[in-house]
């Protein structure tokens, strides 16, 4: 407390001393760790009267934890201070030809000060801006080694599930940005979400309702994911290791180096991982009574190595370029084996085993330049230029067997064979101008290209040899070009702000199945305005509203027309002459704050056309599910998040999100014309514990719905996590369970005319340790590697 009334005191005198009182002595000195004898940028160095114990003038230290400042005379003492150190008062020191040179001042470590710091910065929290929320990801404990797919899972408004699938306030067609850029490790098809760890993530920015500066796909909204770049100046960094069950075994080393020209970052991450699914599926022919049950247990063992290297130059002030790469290797081993039965009523026609070996190597890379020019009249006005290029390579082979058990004999063996390559660039420049306090101009342009080709091939093994199956074998193309420009007005005073937007994105999509000469080529053009306002009514009070207009464009999975034959009577394929969907979204949020408590509450609205929804279609026993375009959607809900913090050592968060959708739409002459609501919860509790130990628990449920045809059901699960830290934390060692009681089932039920089908898919319970050392000014980081 006695550190903030200094800082204010300090603040007032600079603002209120007249510039031109004569200023005589010159004060230089240099700000240094006791410790490390590191520099101490930003610090705060106060000079008083020695008579009325008032600040005169005082200065910050540089990034080299130098300091000058000027006094009219040299009856004074001086106070250096800086968060998470003990303050320093001087009194003492020598006046020589107007000068007072203090030479090098050390500051010793505030333990006490610097455990309150830890204390509070490790519950993740969000915050809030014009257009966004801003999800600050703390050490949450149950998050050690896990996937950035998993912190998604804790961030409000989102759910992942087991599949993977991001959704955000229950509705899919989520556009996920890295450091607001798309990336191939933002790439949902490929699940390369997974290869970024907890660790190496800053902030997660959740955009229900984007302004025209970002790209309009993403009908639900866009979630940007800042990852971290060390900025303490001298040699920072971390080395973890971490072991699980399922096997889950990695080793990370997060290096960087700073100084006042260059910033290099670096990371390396190996390891090897198990996720292990169990599945049950029925299909149920009502004309005939035939009913085909599978119940088996899938693998995807993976074995990884990862580098990344970057530095940002600081040409001077107002210019900086960023340079950086990433390369990945991982190599597959995907076993499963499914127990099928045949019965026709009650009676068992066959049962048989599928068993699967498939292999498959995973090259990736991306490489990223930026220019960022920031111009002298303001820090705000700035011009950046970014060119990024990615690539994602599968090579993949893979052997199915059948093997009859009992009854009918339905031996057969199959063979595939996939060869993938997918290549990214994006081209962007942005330039923001404060033209004056209150109004902001925004304006850029925007240049996607997704290049894709597919080569799948399916061989049946008929009379002792391998024949290709012409109908399941392919090569599919897929070409996108994505042009936007857009332009943004703001105006922000104390109370009251607006900011409005126009995008417009022209689309340029070709598919092409070459073996076939199957071609679909489309282009259009649309425009996408967007309307961002807040007002503060108190200091504890606020209001948001928001406009949007957003598309869906269908991805890789989407279109690709390829047959899934892991189960071959549950087969999913793609719909090459799929539309995009069109948003409209309307939002009203509050914020406010209540005693020790912060919430925010959000009324929304979403109507969309052309809904893309996953339809399942029956022949000869197989059910075939294809994604198609039906009719509309109109989403109501309601969606409030907040913490409560009762003392220091207990902390509560949580949000609620409810809504109620009314679905319409024709397929094929069938009318899927219904109503329905669906709703999910998540409450979590960090607890400090004696001995330096914190524990943590955080619970969800989520409800079932209705879908076109039937039902998906709801489930409930818990984490928690334990953390102890050694030697004042620069040791410090994790435990976390996923899914405590194996609860997080995913069913999916569809019933129609003549046929209905089930489908059950278990993940299970993941527990992982980890231990982790941080070096130089670096905090232990628990990086665990980055994984598939």
């Amino acid at each position: 407390m006695k550190n903030h009334i200094q800082h204010i005191t300090f603040f007032l005198v600079l603002i209120f001393t007249s510039v031109s009182q004569a200023q005589n002595i010159k004060i230089t000195g240099t700000l240094v760790e006791q410790e490390t004898a590191q520099p101490i940028p930003y610090a705060t160095v106060a000079i008083f009267n020695n008579d009325t114990k008032k600040v005169i003038t005082g200065t910050t230290t540089d990034d080299n934890g130098k300091f000058n400042v000027a006094v009219p005379n040299a009856n004074i003492y001086f106070e250096v201070s800086f968060m998470g150190y003990k303050t320093k008062t001087i009194n003492k020191f020598s006046v020589s030809n107007n000068k007072i040179d203090l030479g090098t001042v050390q500051l010793a470590s505030d333990n006490q000060a610097l455990d309150e710091v830890v204390v509070s910065g490790e519950v993740s929290k969000t915050t809030f801006k014009l257009d966004k929320r801003v999800f600050n990801v703390g050490k949450d404990i149950s998050s050690t080694g896990v996937s950035a797919l998993e912190v998604l899972n804790n961030v409000p408004s989102v759910n992942v599930n087991i599949e993977g699938e991001v959704t955000l306030r229950g509705s899919g067609g989520v556009q996920i940005l890295i450091n607001g850029k798309p990336s191939v490790l933002a790439d949902q098809s490929s699940n390369a979400l997974g290869t970024i760890t907890a660790d190496m993530i800053e902030s997660i920015e959740v955009i229900t309702n984007p302004s025209a500066k970002y790209e309009a796909s993403g009908t639900s909204g866009i979630l940007n994911i800042i990852l971290k770049k060390e900025e303490k100046q001298g040699w920072n960094g971390s080395i973890s290791a971490n072991t699980g069950i399922p096997d889950n075994h990695s080793i990370g080393v997060s290096i960087n180096r700073r100084t006042e020209k260059f910033n290099l970052f670096s990371q390396f991450g190996a390891g090897y991982r198990s996720l292990p699914r169990d599945t049950e599926a029925n299909n149920f022919n009502k004309t005939s009574g035939k009913t085909i049950a599978s119940i088996g247990e899938e693998f995807r063992n993976e074995s990884f190595f990862n580098i990344t290297l970057g530095t940002d130059y600081h040409l001077n002030e107002y210019n900086v370029f960023t340079l950086s790469g990433n390369f990945a290797y991982e190599i597959e081993d995907q076993p499963s084996e499914t127990n099928f039965s045949s019965f026709t009523e009650s009676n068992l026609d066959s049962r048989w085993i599928r068993k699967e070996t498939t292999e498959a190597t995973n090259p990736k890379w991306q490489y990223e330049f930026n220019w960022k020019k920031t111009f002298k009249n303001s820090k705000d006005h700035t011009f950046q230029l970014s060119a990024l290029g990615s690539f994602f390579g599968k090579d993949q082979s893979s052997l199915f067997t059948d093997t009859t058990v009992e009854g009918e004999n339905v031996d057969s063996n199959q063979r595939t064979a996939t060869n993938f390559q997918q290549a990214d660039y994006t081209l962007k420049a942005d330039y923001v101008n404060p033209i004056s306090k209150e109004y902001t101009l925004e304006t850029g342009v925007q240049y996607v290209i997704n290049d894709v080709g597919n080569d799948f091939e399916v061989e049946n093994f008929v009379n002792g040899a391998y024949e290709i199956d012409e109908d399941l074998t392919n090569n599919f193309e897929w070409n996108q070009k994505v042009l936007g420009v857009y332009a943004t007005g703001a105006y922000e005073n104390d109370a009251w702000g607006v900011k409005v937007g126009l995008r417009v994105e022209n689309t340029d999509l070709n598919t092409l199945l070459t073996n076939t000469n199957e071609a679909n080529a489309r282009n259009f053009t649309n425009l996408f305005p967007t309307l961002h306002t807040s007002y503060k009514l108190s200091e504890n009070f606020s209001l948001q509203a928001g406009y949007s207009k957003r598309i869906f464009r269908p991805r890789l999975w989407d279109l690709n027309p390829f047959f899934n034959i892991r189960n071959n009577f549950n087969v999913r394929v793609g719909n090459p002459d799929l539309l995009p969907e069109f948003t409209h979204s309307y939002e009203l949020t509050s914020i406010y704050k209540i005693g020790k408590a912060s919430l925010s509450s959000s009324l929304y609205h979403r109507y969309t056309t052309d809904v893309v929804e996953r339809v399942s279609t029956f022949d000869n026993d197989v059910t075939y599910t294809t994604p198609e375009n039906i009719g509309t959607n109109a989403t109501y809900g309601f969606e409030t998040n907040g913490k409560y913090s009762p003392a220091k050592w207990l902390t509560f968060n949580g949000d609620f999100n409810f809504n109620y959708f009314d679905r319409k739409g024709t397929f094929e002459d069938q009318i899927f014309d219904f109503t329905g609501s669906q709703w999910s919860t998540r409450l979590g509790s960090k607890i400090g514990l004696p001995a330096d130990i914190d524990l943590e628990l955080n619970g969800n449920y989520r409800s079932g719905f209705e879908t076109v045809q039937g039902k998906q059901s709801g489930f409930a699960f818990l984490d928690l996590g334990l953390r102890k830290k050694i030697f004042k934390g620069k040791i410090v060692a994790n435990l976390g369970v996923r899914d405590v009681f194996a609860s997080r089932i995913q069913e999916r039920f569809v019933n129609q005319t003549t046929f209905s089908t089930y489908d059950y898919s278990l993940r299970g319970r993941f527990i992982t340790f980890g231990i982790s050392y941080g070096f130089g000014k670096g905090e232990a980081m628990t990086y665990s590697g980055r994984r598939r």
